[in-house]
């Protein structure tokens, strides 16, 4: 059994700014991770894109490091690189470090978010436009499909909204802009920081406190809640000259709160858990109908995306989707069987206990999510994966394998008539 006693401590700045510490003294590393919620579903029509691009501002300079190259030599001079990521329901801003260098990992991380200065604005656009054209074909149009079926999903909605945000935006965002939205979203209020891995907190809660006291309180964001008018099964194709098609077969699932979460999760492995499970096995070995086909589960605080994503040969498509959706009702009309469900409980519980020896996992894992819930401990995830039962995959299966929760994306090639043979396969679902 691993050491399954890591104890994440939470500890509260005057401001607000939750501080995590999760010691793992048998590592050698450390990885201090800024989570903050602001990404695309807490914009607008008109700000979308604006969270994206006050990250690469963040990358810019700060008061004492006043420019991107200053920046970076400071922290690759102490062994880090600065790594960010922004997300729909949230962002984040990560250094990982050897143990001597955390004190100026949380000097320049505090520079970074107390005292930013955002010059270079116009070059930072050209950067992100260029960024921006990796996502769309020599005629202009989207071919992100992950972008293109969560617009499908929820259009008109923030979920559904492009996390770079439409060029338009992007060319009009000025200075002003990102301090208005790095004041409404950077507060301390609003973040979590978490220190993962051989750090003690008696040793880094005063340089915490020293380095992130003076960050301005702000207060929480909170999203809009996500919509539930969908009443049919959704397709959206987008042609796209190449060898093969992109498809993805999202469903619309349950949040990590709900009492059916790991069920869900454990549907997931009996289908996709390897290549000897349900999907890969009977798509691939069985069929030859793609090389690539894997399932998914992206959680996120209040919903989440089931999805299976697959590329095939153009003509083999419909076929493909036809199976795809097969095995997925497969699921839903009967129980997998005893050797499945244990075998994916085993795999669960492995793949859990590997966390303990990455601290960017641990981070994610107990920084991340407390900024919507409390996270579940080891022993809890556990406890709930090892009672699920046949029955309750088979109930959550009929939960969320219905048309009112199904879209269908595909980006490629669906020539004469294979759309509409696609699209009808889609309609005609039950």
């Amino acid at each position: 059994m691993p050491t399954t006693a890591v104890t994440p401590r939470q500890h509260v700045l005057s401001n607000g700014l939750r501080v995590i510490t999760i010691e793992l003294p048998h590592l050698h590393t450390v990885s201090l991770v800024m989570y903050a919620k602001v990404g695309s579903r807490y914009e607008t029509p008109a700000s979308n894109g604006l969270s994206h691009f006050v990250e690469h501002m963040l990358f810019r300079g700060t008061e004492r490091y006043p420019d991107s190259y200053a920046l970076h030599l400071a922290i690759e001079d102490f062994g880090g690189t600065l790594y960010a990521e922004t997300g729909r329901d949230y962002s984040l801003y990560q250094i990982a470090v050897h143990p001597e260098s955390v004190p100026s990992a949380l000097e320049v991380l505090g520079e970074i978010f107390h005292r930013p200065r955002f010059p270079d604005v116009d070059l930072e656009r050209k950067l992100v436009l260029e960024e921006m054209l990796e996502d769309r074909d020599e005629d202009g149009r989207e071919i992100n499909i992950d972008d293109i079926s969560r617009a499908a999903v929820w259009p008109d909605h923030p979920l559904g909204f492009k996390i770079t945000g439409p060029a338009g935006n992007v060319e009009r965002f000025a200075e002003r802009d990102v301090r208005r939205h790095f004041q409404e979203f950077y507060g301390a209020a609003n973040m979590i920081l978490c220190i993962s891995g051989a750090a003690s907190e008696a040793e880094v809660l005063p340089l915490v406190q020293q380095h992130f006291d003076g960050l301005h309180p702000g207060q929480a964001a909170t999203p809009l809640p996500p919509p539930e008018d969908q009443h049919e099964a959704r397709f959206v194709y987008v042609e796209n000259q190449g060898s093969q098609t992109s498809v993805q077969v999202l469903l619309r699932g349950v949040a990590e709160q709900d009492p059916d979460f790991t069920a869900l999760t454990a549907l997931g492995r009996i289908l996709d858990d390897g290549m000897s499970t349900r999907l890969h096995y009977r798509i691939c070995d069985q069929l030859g109908l793609a090389y690539y086909c894997a399932a998914n589960l992206e959680p996120l605080h209040d919903t989440a995306l089931f999805e299976v994503d697959s590329t095939s040969a153009h003509a083999k498509v419909p076929a493909l989707l036809r199976e795809q959706l097969a095995l997925l009702t497969a699921l839903r009309d009967r129980p997998p069987t005893a050797a499945e469900l244990n075998k994916a409980k085993r795999r669960y519980r492995w793949d859990l206990e590997g966390t303990f020896d990455d601290p960017d996992s641990l981070a994610g894992w107990f920084g991340g999510t407390a900024l919507f819930y409390q996270p579940e401990g080891y022993a809890e995830k556990v406890r709930r994966m090892e009672a699920v039962t046949g029955e309750d995959i088979m109930r959550v299966a009929r939960r969320i394998i219905q048309p009112a929760r199904l879209t269908v994306a595909a980006v490629g090639v669906l020539d004469k008539g294979l759309d509409r043979e696609v699209e009808a396969i889609v309609r005609q679902f039950r």
